[in-house]
């Protein structure tokens, strides 16, 4: 099994930065690919940001140019680095993490609120 901690939300000002970060624990030798998503109140799942065992990277349109996700190995720690927050951006921030030993939707942490407001 592998374990996924959420930490770094909080409020921010439109315009605003902020650090997300993923520390893994548990069977994590095996996962490929590890992401972002988020869920605003009334609206499905979606993902924001993922990056694979090589290092390439997926955006959604959305946040493009804004956001950046990265890895760090030694510290078994994904980081979303959000910049130029909008309120749209407002919503619940999970991380994921896909195994061959895991379930289709993969590993969940237990999600980090991010509020952008002024």
């Amino acid at each position: 099994q592998v374990q996924l901690v959420e930490s770094g939300g909080g409020l921010v000002q439109p315009g605003g930065s902020l650090r997300l970060s993923c520390a893994a624990s548990g069977s994590i030798f095996r996962i490929y690919a590890t992401g972002w998503y988020r869920q605003a109140p009334g609206k499905q799942r979606e993902l924001v940001a993922a990056i694979t065992i090589d290092g390439r990277t997926n955006y959604a349109d959305s946040v493009k140019g804004r956001f950046t996700i990265s890895r760090d190995n030694v510290k078994n720690t994904v980081y979303l680095q959000m910049s130029s927050l909008k309120p749209e951006d407002t919503a619940v921030y999970y991380c994921n993490a896909a195994s061959p030993d895991s379930d289709p939707l993969g590993y969940w942490g237990q999600g980090t609120q991010v509020t952008v407001s002024s």
